[in-house]
């Protein structure tokens, strides 16, 4: 692949820029602002972000022209999901777009393709994903949710836990357990159910901070039709491990973190020690150089990575790597802003009162903190980094 943006790709940053600055509301705009401690931006505003793309063709930049995308490359991929975030925008949703999607792109009969399809590129449905329950998390073949088949139905009984926007999602994609006669990886089905199904409670898991994001979803005798299952019975465990390829390495994570590296240079311009900006100083200068450079370097990855995806061939194990890298990073880059900004970064959460004399700015100094708590569970969620690291010696390094 040419590892250079060419006069074109360089006029499509443009035009992707122009479009965010003329498009994204701005009411949008300020509250994923100011949303640090959480992953994503409200339903309601996903949704309509997604809506507004839409219109422009421009709403699964991931997929290929004959699934509903734009069939970009890999280069146009980067130069959107960058200049988006840099501009303000929130994440699209990555259960419907980046997960189920590309699922039922490849083991989705015709009937689900076209009833599910078109409907998550027009941002019309709202995913959640059900992997992890409370004794299955890292250990993910240990899920004991049961499918049993009943005629045309499956009635599944379980739980799931640490489900993302289950609270505001239309479906859920699901693991369930068909068969517990053989090794754990066997026996294990995936299902699309409709949220709005009799017998599904959601229960909400609290931030410390109040801020709800994070379910248990409790299944009791629901009924789920033979239709709804993606693939083959027992075929779970094989599109499972598809699925999280492309969820820690079919999508690029390096832009959200050049977008908090963007608020931390605001953050170190205001911020001062010994009456000057922070940023002048050698000591920040030099980790603040470090992590660009990381970063610059982790962008080649994942373009090397995705372009692999272009070409038809699966991220493969070496996913893991962008997984790591990107949990590790988000953590550098939000300890730097805690440490530019100093005890600012412990006060309350109304900031209007004790910042009315400071140079820093409210918004940012509030969301040091949040972010920088929020993205520890970066080494834990979509696999712990233990589990990425064994991922790699076994698949990649054959130890």
């Amino acid at each position: 692949m040419e590892l250079a943006f060419s006069e074109a790709d360089r006029a499509f940053a443009d035009e992707v820029r122009e479009f965010v600055a003329a498009s994204l509301p701005r009411d949008i705009r300020e509250r994923w602002a100011d949303t640090a401690n959480v992953l994503f931006a409200s339903r309601d505003d996903t949704l309509r972000w997604t809506k507004i793309l839409h219109e422009r063709g421009w709403s699964a930049p991931n997929w290929p022209a004959e699934d509903g995308g734009p069939g970009w490359s890999v280069i146009q991929r980067f130069i959107f999901e960058t200049e988006t975030a840099l501009g303000g925008a929130p994440p699209l949703q990555n259960q419907g777009l980046k997960m189920v999607g590309p699922v039922l792109m490849a083991y989705g009969s015709d009937a689900q393709k076209e009833r599910f399809l078109p409907r998550i590129v027009s941002g019309d449905l709202y995913w959640c994903q059900g992997y992890s329950e409370p004794g299955a998390g890292s250990d993910l073949a240990a899920l004991g949710m049961r499918a049993v088949r009943d005629g045309n139905d499956y009635v599944v009984d379980g739980s799931k836990i640490w489900t993302t926007c289950a609270h505001e999602a239309d479906w859920i994609f699901c693991l369930a357990r068909t068969d517990g006669s053989g090794r754990k990886q066997e026996g294990i089905t995936f299902l699309l159910i409709d949220m709005s199904t009799p017998g599904i409670t959601v229960r909400p898991l609290r931030f410390m901070t109040g801020v709800h994001e994070f379910n248990e979803v409790f299944f009791e005798g629901v009924r789920v039709p033979v239709s709804n299952r993606v693939g083959a019975e027992g075929q779970g465990w094989e599109i499972a491990k598809y699925l999280l390829e492309y969820e820690r390495g079919g999508s690029f994570l390096s832009h959200r973190i050049r977008a908090h590296l963007q608020r931390l240079r605001r953050l170190a311009e205001a911020a001062l020690v010994d009456g000057a900006p922070v940023a002048r100083t050698p000591a920040f200068r030099a980790r603040l150089a470090a992590l660009e450079s990381s970063l610059e370097a982790m962008s080649w990855t994942e373009l090397r990575l995705l372009d692999r995806v272009a070409r038809g061939q699966r991220p493969g194990a070496e996913s893991s790597v962008t997984k790591l890298l990107g949990a590790a990073m988000h953590k550098e880059v939000t300890e730097l802003a805690m440490e530019a900004v100093g005890p600012y970064a412990h006060l309350a959460a109304d900031p209007a009162e004790a910042f009315a004399n400071a140079l820093l700015p409210p918004e940012g100094v509030r969301n040091a903190s949040s972010r920088y708590f929020n993205h520890r569970a970066n080494s834990i969620m979509g696999g712990t980094d233990e589990v990425q690291k064994n991922v790699l010696a076994k698949a990649v390094l054959g130890l």
